[in-house]
């Protein structure tokens, strides 16, 4: 089992700046992938950006060039550096850990983004 527990959402206007975290515990071992997805009220659940235990991300066309996903596999965090925020943005967050038998997601965490 693995458990991750994100922080460092909030409300910020639009071009500002957030960053979020995640810190997983329990069988950290298992962890291949993490990741950042949101949601918005009314539409689906898509994918922000992704980080492989060596360090290869993937990014959505939506954010890239302003977000940035790293990881620290000896802390097992991985953290969403969120710059140029637009209003669009506004969403719940969730961290997700993937393993070679199940993903894992965090409780969420939201960003609002004003104009």
């Amino acid at each position: 089992q693995v458990q991750l527990v994100e922080s460092g959402g909030g409300l910020v206007q639009a071009g500002g700046s957030l960053r979020l975290s995640c810190a997983a515990s329990g069988s950290t071992f298992t962890i291949n992938t993490m990741g950042w997805y949101r949601q918005a009220p009314g539409k689906q659940r898509e994918l922000v950006a992704t980080i492989s235990r060596g360090g290869s991300t993937n990014y959505a066309d939506s954010v890239k060039g302003r977000f940035s996903i790293s990881r620290d596999n000896a802390k097992n965090t991985v953290n969403l550096q969120m710059n140029s925020l637009k209003p669009e943005d506004t969403a719940v967050y969730y961290c997700c850990a993937r393993t070679s038998i199940r993903n894992y997601w965090g409780q969420g965490t939201q960003v609002t983004v004003s104009s």
